[in-house]
């Protein structure tokens, strides 16, 4: 695929480190140093996906790693995070003001529910993979960024809608979790065996197909995704068993409320 220059596509990356750990030494209660690991981490492997991946030659196994790192293992570690709780604790009340209309807000709530997130995550590759579109992102840079920014959109809110250890108003019970992350799971592993039987013909669209490479994409989407879903249901049990161990003094939405409104303290230090 065309790319830009080789750093543009790292300027976010440094962009969101860079104002995460800024956030984090302003918190005037110390933020937790394992959340800012988390998210350096994330940034880390989107930095690699559009660094190093980015600038390799055509190649169908170097985009399903980078589909890997920007749709599931970097948001992973963006959400294990915490940045809104960060934001919360750090900024000011007009900022948080504005956050918590954010989070309660009914569109917010649709897209966040681990069925739509799952739907936006695994139907979106579907459709990259079984329509021409990864043909046409070939050949279009801009629509090849795109695609990058819808995976780690909808692989961002696979994971917080899961694992997210922010507050979450209206946040669905464990068993639709477990079972949003099984069918997404489920409907990843058919894909990429869909893929490694259909390679001569799939994606549909280019004028010169490898089917060999393909194989070994479909295989390491496979393999791959299966570590990727295997660390986040690790992660979604971690924060369930985090959650059920300590106090709650309030539920999410009034916690958001309260830390939203003019001269309220910071969030509880989320660990």
């Amino acid at each position: 695929m065309a790319e830009g220059p080789g750093w543009f596509p790292l300027l976010p990356v440094v962009v969101l480190a860079g104002g995460y750990l800024l956030a984090a030494v302003r918190d005037p209660r110390g933020w937790d140093h394992r959340r800012t690991a988390a998210w350096l981490v994330g940034c880390a492997l989107l930095a690699v996906a559009v660094g190093p991946l980015g600038q390799l030659p055509d190649d169908p196994r170097g985009h399903m790693a980078q589909h890997l790192l920007l749709g599931m293992l970097a948001p992973l570690g963006l959400v294990l995070g915490a940045p809104v709780t960060l934001l919360l604790r750090v900024a000011t009340p007009p900022v948080r003001r504005a956050a918590g209309r954010l989070l309660r807000a009914r569109p917010l709530h649709l897209l966040s529910h681990p069925v739509t997130a799952a739907l936006l995550s695994t139907g979106g590759l579907a459709l990259v993979l079984l329509t021409p579109l990864y043909a046409a992102a070939e050949r279009q840079p801009a629509l090849h960024h795109a695609l990058h920014v819808h995976y780690v959109a909808a692989g961002y809110l696979v994971a917080w809608s899961l694992a997210g250890p922010d507050p979450a108003p209206r946040r669905p019970g464990l068993a639709v979790r477990v079972g949003a992350l099984l069918g997404a799971a489920a409907g990843h592993s058919a894909l990429a065996k869909y893929l490694y039987a259909q390679a001569g013909t799939l994606p549909p669209g280019l004028t010169d197909p490898d089917p060999a490479a393909f194989r070994s994409a479909a295989q390491l989407m496979y393999y791959g995704g299966d570590i990727a879903e295997l660390l986040l249901a690790i992660a979604l049990f971690a924060t369930w068993y985090h959650r059920r161990s300590r106090p709650r003094p309030s539920r999410p939405s009034q916690l958001i409320k309260k830390f939203a409104s003019p001269g309220d303290g910071p969030l509880t230090q989320t660990s």
